[in-house]
């Protein structure tokens, strides 16, 4: 399922280019600058927590063997420190790698070789998921049929030219939002259970079972497969999201 925004992403957005091979950085930071971005580049993992320190850059482009400090603890560094929009780069294009990346919090990856533009194409993503989360003007989430209104706590799903509600509970609702929020992105039962149980029980195996319940609702409806299971890692919210 692909996300539908109407948002665009901010014309100044600075994003922060994590890449120790020169020409590479060069190349992205002339297609970012080119659709209107403003970029910063760091050659190695202290440099870049440093600068993301200094910086706060509205979204990490970040390669995964860099110098010094690797990308996989630059990564877990910075989502530690909050929540700014990582898309990892990486030439080793095999699914334990991408799901380590997505485990640890990343928003999106990028496999090398890649198309420049594709690169730019995946950070506006990104930045407009961002935008449309931290917009207190709007704070609906729409991905493929379903729609959330964080606001007035309602949930439901295209059918047709009308919106079919959904009945769900609170923990249901939450656990559907925060996929939503990151479609692509794997969340671990820790992270949801922090998230979505924060004053429920501390088992992570009850993940599994409102993720069940949720589950057999949307079959009801339907509509299968989601949220998806990531064997050994945790829960995304589709297969083909």
């Amino acid at each position: 399922m692909s996300e539908r925004i109407s948002h665009a992403p901010p014309a100044s957005a600075l994003i922060l280019i994590a890449e120790d091979e020169e020409e590479i950085a060069d190349i992205l930071r002339a297609y970012l600058q080119r659709s209107g971005l403003r970029t910063r580049h760091a050659a190695d993992g202290e440099a870049v927590l440093a600068m993301h320190q200094s910086l706060k850059p509205d979204l990490l482009l970040l390669d995964v063997q860099m110098p010094r400090i690797d990308g996989w603890k630059v990564l877990s560094e910075i989502r530690s420190r909050g929540d700014t929009p990582v898309i990892m780069l990486t030439a080793l294009d095999q699914d334990i790698d991408k799901l380590m990346g997505l485990r640890l919090g990343a928003d999106d990856y990028v496999v090398k070789p890649f198309n420049p533009a594709e690169v730019v194409a995946r950070v506006q993503a990104v930045l407009r998921r961002t935008l449309m989360s931290d917009s207190s003007a709007s704070r609906i989430l729409r991905v493929g049929l379903f729609q959330i209104d964080l606001e007035s706590h309602e949930a439901s799903i295209r059918d047709g030219d009308s919106q079919q509600m959904l009945d769900l509970t609170l923990t249901e609702f939450r656990l559907l939002a925060c996929l939503m929020r990151a479609p692509r992105r794997v969340f671990s039962r820790a992270e949801l259970l922090v998230q979505c149980l924060p004053e429920g029980d501390t088992q992570e195996r009850t993940v599994d079972s409102h993720v069940s319940k949720l589950r057999r609702k949307l079959d009801a409806l339907g509509i299968h497969g989601i949220p998806a299971s990531v064997w050994g890692v945790g829960y995304r919210f589709g297969s083909d999201s």
